[in-house]
């Protein structure tokens, strides 16, 4: 394992997994935000309730 090391730079093999890993988060984050579902910051879209109809008053 620590001639794979030798190989690769180990600083920039770590920065580019980190950028990987962020980015995907990211994504994954985005993914479920456009779901209405699983959308934390809105809330879910409820239905909208059924208008009550008005009645004038008889004998006005």
């Amino acid at each position: 394992m620590w001639r794979l090391w030798l190989i690769y730079d180990p600083r920039r093999t770590l920065s580019v997994l980190f950028v990987f890993l962020f980015g995907l988060a990211v994504l994954i984050h985005f993914l479920v935000l456009s779901t209405d579902r699983y959308n934390w910051i809105e809330g879910a879209h409820a239905p909208a309730a059924p208008m009550a109809q008005s009645m004038p008053l008889p004998g006005k």
